[in-house]
C-alpha cells in the first residue's frame, strides 16, 4: 500500500512538470518572461529538474514545495500580460500559501505581485556579441547566450573570434562547445557550416573570425555593429590593449573577464554595476574570486561593519599551471597541478575595494590552488564592529540570500553533506555554508563556495547587459 502512495504522487509531480513546460516555453517565447525556482532557472528543463527544483526549496524554507502547489501560479502567470522580466514562482508561490489556506485568491495575489511587469515593454534592440576567445569562460559565456535563444533574446551572439584557423579547428572548437568534462553535454545541437566557417548551436549562427591582434577585424563585413566584444584571452589587461579592440570596424565596447590595470572599471555585478555609464567603453568583470567574495563581504560590512580580515581562497587548478611538473615563470606553479596543493598570491582580496571602497585596506589574502578542476571555497576570516554568533549571522545572510538586492550574487546552503562538486554549474556568485560559519564576539569565520567558471560567468552575463543597456526586470521585488 505504502508503495503504490510513493508511486502515485511521484506520477502526479511527473505529469505537473510534464504540463508546465509548455507554459514556460510560451512565457518566454511570447512574452519575453523568464520563470525561475529560488534563482533555478526552469527555461528549457526537462521533467526530472523541473522537480528537482522544487525540492531544492526546502534549502532555502525548511520546508519543501509541491508541484501542485505551484502549478496554479505558473497558470495564472501565463492568463497575465507580463513582459521582459524574470519571474521567481518559488519564491511567489511560498509567501502566498504562508498567508492562504486556499487558491481562491491566486490571480489576484499574482496580479498584484506582478504588476509593474505587466505591459512592461522592452524598447531596446537587440545587441550583437562578440566572443573573443574560446577558452573555459569563452565556451560557458556562448551556452549561456545560446540557451535563451529567441525573439525575446537582446543579447546575440554573433561571433568568435580565435588564433590560428589550421585545419580541422572548427570542428575541434564545435566538439568543445558540445562536450565539457566539467559541465556536461550541451543542451541542444551543435553543428558547422564548414564554407562559411560558422558554427550552429540551437538554431544560433555564430560567425568563426580567425585574427592575430584585435584590432585587425572588420565586424561589419559579417553583418555585426556596433558590438560588444567581450575579451576572454587575459592577454590585455589595460587601456592600450583592450582599446585596440575598439579600433576594428563594429566595435563599440570592450568587457575584459578579468582583473584590469590602469583606470579602467572592476564591476561586480550587483555591488557596484551602477558605476557603469553609457560612455564608458571598457569595463572589467574582475575575477571569480572577486565576485564570490565581494557580496557577502557587503552584506556582512553592511550591517556589522568589518574591521579588518584575511580571504584564503582554496581554489581549483586553472590552464595557467602545469599539468606535470615544467618550467613556469611564476614560483611554485610549475608543480604538477593534479598531483599537488599549490600556495599562491591572489590579488582578489585587494581587488574588493575596487568594487566595494570601503573595504579599501582592510583585506589581505593568499591563494591555495589544489587538485580539483572547478568548483573553489574562499575563507573569509573578519574582525567586526559590532557583535555577531553564529545563529544570528547565518539567519541575516539566509535573508540576504532570499530577499536583498544581493539575492542573485549570493546562495545559502544548510546542507551537512555539501561537497565541491555538489557546486558544479551554481549560477550565483558565492554560496555560503552555513554550518561552517564560525562567529563569536566580534570574530567571524565565513566559507564560500563558487563555481569560479559557471557562476562567474553568469556574473559576467549581468556586466554585459548592464553595459548595453538592458536592465532585466526581477519579480518579486527583494
Amino acid at each position: 500500500m505504502n508503495a503504490d502512495k510513493h508511486l502515485k504522487s511521484w506520477q502526479e509531480r511527473f505529469e505537473l512538470a510534464e504540463a508546465m513546460q509548455p507554459l514556460l516555453g510560451k512565457l518566454y517565447r511570447n512574452q519575453g518572461v523568464e520563470v525561475v525556482m529560488y534563482g533555478k532557472p526552469l527555461l528549457n528543463a526537462s521533467t526530472i529538474e523541473i522537480i528537482k527544483a522544487h525540492r531544492l526549496v526546502r534549502r532555502f524554507v525548511g520546508d519543501k514545495l509541491r508541484l501542485r502547489e505551484s502549478f496554479p501560479f505558473v497558470e495564472a502567470l501565463s492568463k497575465l500580460d507580463v513582459k521582459h522580466c524574470k519571474v521567481d514562482i518559488g519564491k511567489l508561490a511560498v509567501n502566498y500559501w504562508r498567508n492562504h489556506s486556499d487558491a481562491s485568491n491566486i490571480e489576484a495575489y499574482m496580479a498584484l505581485e506582478l504588476a509593474s511587469g505587466i505591459d512592461n515593454e522592452a524598447n531596446t534592440e537587440p545587441k550583437d556579441v562578440v566572443l573573443y576567445g574560446f577558452g573555459r569562460i569563452g565556451r560557458l559565456l556562448a551556452r549561456l547566450l545560446i540557451e535563451k535563444t529567441g525573439q525575446n533574446n537582446k543579447l546575440c551572439l554573433r561571433a568568435i573570434v580565435l588564433r590560428g584557423g589550421r585545419k580541422g579547428d572548427l570542428e575541434k572548437r564545435a566538439s568543445l562547445l558540445r562536450r565539457d568534462s566539467v559541465h556536461g553535454p550541451f543542451n541542444g545541437s551543435v553543428e558547422i557550416d564548414e564554407e562559411n566557417n560558422a558554427i550552429i548551436a540551437n538554431g544560433t549562427y555564430i560567425q568563426v573570425i580567425y585574427a592575430n591582434s584585435p584590432d585587425e577585424v572588420d565586424y561589419t563585413q559579417y553583418g555585426i555593429n556596433n558590438a560588444l566584444v567581450v575579451d576572454n584571452t587575459g592577454i590585455w589587461t589595460n587601456e592600450e590593449g583592450l582599446g585596440m579592440h575598439l579600433k576594428s570596424k563594429g566595435a563599440a565596447k570592450v568587457l575584459l573577464t578579468a582583473p584590469a590595470k590602469d583606470a579602467i572599471k572592476n564591476i561586480v555585478f550587483g555591488v557596484n554595476h551602477d558605476d557603469i555609464k553609457a560612455e564608458d567603453k571598457i569595463i572589467s568583470a574582475a575575477s571569480c574570486t572577486t565576485n564570490a567574495i565581494t557580496p557577502v563581504l557587503k552584506a556582512v560590512n553592511d550591517k556589522y561593519g568589518i574591521e579588518n580580515g584575511h580571504v584564503e581562497t582554496i581554489h581549483s587548478y586553472t590552464n595557467d599551471q602545469n599539468l606535470i611538473d615544467n618550467y613556469h615563470k611564476a614560483d611554485r606553479r610549475g608543480r604538477s597541478a593534479a598531483l599537488n596543493m599549490v600556495i599562491t598570491s591572489t590579488g582578489a582580496a585587494k581587488a574588493v575595494s575596487k568594487a566595494l571602497p570601503e573595504m579599501e585596506g582592510k583585506l589581505t589574502g593568499n591563494a591555495i590552488r589544489v587538485p580539483t578542476p572547478n568548483v573553489s571555497m574562499a575563507i573569509l576570516n573578519l574582525n567586526l564592529n559590532s557583535e555577531a554568533n553564529k545563529e544570528e549571522l547565518n539567519v541575516y545572510l539566509r535573508n540576504s540570500a532570499l530577499h536583498s538586492e544581493l539575492q542573485h550574487q549570493i546562495d545559502f546552503t544548510e546542507s551537512t553533506e555539501l561537497v565541491s562538486s555538489d557546486l558544479v554549474g551554481s549560477r550565483y556568485a558565492g554560496v555560503v555554508d552555513s554550518e561552517a560559519t564560525i562567529a563569536e564576539g566580534k570574530r567571524a569565520t565565513l566559507y564560500v563556495w563558487y563555481d569560479n567558471e559557471f557562476g562567474y560567468s553568469c556574473q559576467v552575463v549581468g556586466v554585459m547587459e548592464k553595459m548595453l543597456g538592458l536592465n532585466t526586470l526581477s519579480l518579486p521585488n527583494g
